[in-house]
């Protein structure tokens, strides 16, 4: 397809825009989610999904962009660093006192700056292309059912590493993804790397619970993101010791990929950690009253998961722990919250009391 001079220049004006306001990289493709549609009807028919019945639920959304946004014919594809300086990731995992928190939910919620940022970059585009003409556009972040990493791929960002997530062979894989849907026919980058995975296996060999059933799939429902973030329930009894002392998502098969040597920290303050998150230690947090949960978490990925999840998570990560009798006066100071987080308090307690019998973790 032949584009005109003045699509052209506006696809370039586009990323230097993208640049300005704070965007790692912007890159420009076609809306048909092609194989990538295909590979979610597989991973879905595999209930790989477990409980996130959102996913089925909204397949034809993800399959066909036209019905989630009719008219698309261009998407505009974003991706944004957010590793901080000097922020500890496997290290930390050593700590068992120490709670791990993904790297990602450390500062201010992710979904908004993109999305701002998306929606600026949409009225510099209708302020260069006339409001008249330019027709009508729709950032999307995370949340809504697009297959994002599909469209950063086809966009030349990145391609979908053996742990599923996005690889950059110049920026590593510690970056958030966001996608402006707009009318405009623009012209569209092709994808510019080729899978450059090899033989390495580092992210499927370090992963805890053995989440991977094989390169580039993953089975959401052994994922420690998902036992602490979507799971609503008990953490099946099994997972438990895996998670160690991560409460909130898990870096493991992002940390250890080795292309993260080219990762670049991020300046941006709303990525940066907030109220000590990256170094705090279990017990404090575990002694939060649900009013200092709700004011610690305003504004943060974590509080989506609610006070008794946060609670479930942080008795499994000090069952996981040394005994102390500290530890233990807060765990048994909990097990009248509710039946969920007395189920983790007890396993957590009789954890404790068993290492402290074989004269362990202590």
């Amino acid at each position: 397809m032949e584009y005109s001079n003045a699509s052209i220049a506006l696809a370039s004006q586009i990323k230097r825009w993208g640049l300005e306001l704070g965007f790692a990289e912007v890159g420009i493709c076609p809306p048909e989610p092609e194989r990538h549609a295909q590979y979610l009807n597989a991973w879905l028919k595999q209930q790989y999904h477990g409980e996130m019945d959102y996913m089925a639920e909204r397949e034809a959304l993800r399959a066909d962009p036209e019905r989630l946004f009719p008219g698309v014919r261009s998407v505009i594809a974003a991706r944004m660093d957010y590793l901080p300086a000097g922020v500890e990731t496997l290290t930390l995992l050593d700590h068992s006192e120490t709670a791990y928190i993904a790297r990602y939910a450390l500062g201010r919620d992710y979904h908004k700056t993109l999305r701002r940022r998306l929606a600026k970059l949409a009225s510099y585009i209708r302020d260069y292309h006339r409001p008249d003409d330019s027709g009508t556009m729709r950032p999307f972040v995370d949340s809504a059912p697009v297959l994002e990493r599909g469209c950063a791929e086809r966009a030349g960002l990145g391609w979908i590493g053996k742990n599923t997530m996005l690889i950059n062979s110049r920026a590593g894989s510690w970056f958030f993804l966001g996608e402006l849907f707009t009318q405009l026919a623009l012209p569209f980058d092709a994808p510019t790397e080729q899978n450059h995975c090899g033989s390495c296996t580092a992210c499927l060999d370090i992963c805890p619970t053995k989440a991977f059933s094989g390169p580039f799939e993953l089975d959401a429902r052994k994922c420690i993101s998902y036992l602490t973030i979507e799971l609503k329930g008990a953490i099946p009894l099994q997972y438990r010791k895996a998670i160690g002392n991560r409460i909130f998502g898990c870096d493991d098969c992002n940390a250890v990929c080795p292309w993260n040597k080219f990762a670049r920290p991020t300046d941006e303050q709303d990525f940066q950690p907030r109220h000590g998150l990256d170094n705090a230690a279990l017990l404090d947090l575990f002694l939060w009253d649900e009013a200092t949960f709700a004011k610690r978490t305003e504004g943060s990925p974590i509080r989506r998961i609610g006070y008794q999840r946060w609670l479930r998570n942080i008795a499994v990560a000090l069952g996981n722990g040394k005994r102390s009798e500290k530890v233990l006066d807060a765990l048994r100071a909990r097990r009248d919250h509710s039946p969920l987080v007395r189920e983790h308090v007890d396993w957590a307690l009789e954890e404790l009391e068993q290492a402290s019998a074989r004269g362990l973790r202590t």
